[in-house]
């Protein structure tokens, strides 16, 4: 009882430094901390990890033009989880934190997706995710806040990135001011906020050549210890630089029958110097599959091509490529579609670029399950 007394006023204490609603206390019981609402994100204090919750990301993709006009398209990601171990274990070898990472680019020339991953228990200067800003790496793969900007440095098997992504906009907070429900229930849920409209300067290497890029990105954090209920086996989720400013974030829960359990968006629309954010609900919501493509090596089908109404707004999602599948399972143990796509209007008019993840389709995802 008094060893029980004396993690819970460690708990107590970390609570209100933070500013955790009281109730986070519940650590105590479920060994992870509670995804909350009333929760204030603050910045740059929560661009950095979160240890005491089960699992974040810090997720960055976007398009790319090099010096010939040709476009590209890349992911740059890195995760933190923390399993459920004995954590009075004395050992430094003990794994309490352990990071994956993942990198691609899609190049239409090569017609299949180029990537790569690493895995690495944290410490011993080898892996990180440090907290009050962003600064988290592997080996020489990193992403690191530097003066309000913050540089992806990725020196994968047979690519380079070496990019600085400029903010051009506040966050963009999603859910109730950050707090993004995954369920009908509290149980799911996560504290989550993007970047939209990065500005995106650097270099690609690969075979023996560097070629500078520029472009757009987006960047995502979330972190959650409940992420995905029980009947859900993945998500869809979009992030679209709309080409006026304006941007789109859009997600749905689905079940083993391809059913939405729950759905949620938010857009971003520029009103002269200002920006006007609006939070949409699951009944205004829908996700309609166009074409399918079945991946040669896996034979998993993925719904590539969509019609999404987010409100009164309906956009045609068309994939820069077909093949943009990664199979993640030496890392994070996963399967799934990710690539970019363009977004279209309902005249078929070109308004945004952005990248589609597609999870769940290849078997059930548990990755922040209950």
């Amino acid at each position: 009882m008094r060893v029980f007394l004396r993690a819970a006023v460690v708990i107590a204490l970390l609570c209100y430094a933070l500013r955790i609603p009281a109730n986070c206390q519940e650590l105590t019981a479920n060994r992870y901390a509670n995804v909350v609402p009333g929760y204030t994100l603050q910045f740059p204090r929560d661009e950095g990890s979160h240890p005491e919750f089960r699992t974040e990301w810090w997720y960055v993709t976007g398009w790319l033009t090099d010096a010939s006009g040709k476009e590209l398209g890349f992911q740059v990601t890195f995760f933190r989880t923390r399993p459920d171990l004995d954590e009075r274990n004395p050992s430094r070898f003990a794994p309490r934190q352990v990071l994956f990472a993942h990198a691609a680019l899609s190049d239409l020339q090569k017609g299949a997706l180029l990537h790569d991953q690493r895995a690495a228990r944290a410490g011993f200067d080898l892996a990180e995710a440090r907290e009050n800003r962003v600064d988290v790496f592997i080996d020489n793969w990193s992403l690191v806040e530097q003066d309000s900007r913050y540089h992806a440095l990725v020196q994968a098997q047979n690519f380079k990135f070496d990019f600085m992504f400029t903010p051009t906009q506040p966050p963009l907070l999603q859910g109730e001011a950050g707090y993004s429900r995954k369920s009908a229930t509290a149980g799911s849920a996560s504290y989550y906020y993007s970047l939209p409209q990065l500005a995106v300067s650097g270099s690609i290497a690969r075979d023996r050549k560097q070629t500078p890029v520029q472009g757009v990105a987006w960047l995502d954090h979330e972190w959650s210890s409940s992420y995905i209920e029980p009947t859900a086996v993945g998500w869809d989720w979009i992030g679209i630089n709309m080409d006026d400013g304006g941007a789109l974030m859009a997600f749905r829960m689905r079940d083993a029958e391809k059913h939405a359990l729950w759905a949620a968006a938010t857009t971003r629309v520029r009103r002269g110097e200002h920006f006007e954010d609006h939070l949409y609900e699951a009944r205004e919501i829908e996700w309609q599959p166009l074409r399918n493509w079945q991946s040669p090596r896996t034979r998993t089908s993925y719904p590539i091509e969509w019609r999404v109404r987010v409100g009164s707004r309906v956009l045609t999602l068309k994939p820069f490529m077909d093949d943009q599948e990664s199979d993640t399972r030496q890392s994070t143990g996963t399967i799934y579609w990710e690539g970019a796509v363009l977004a279209y209007d309902d005249r078929g008019n070109r308004v945004g670029r952005g990248y589609l993840e597609l999870t769940g389709y290849n078997g059930k995802l548990t990755v922040g399950a209950q």
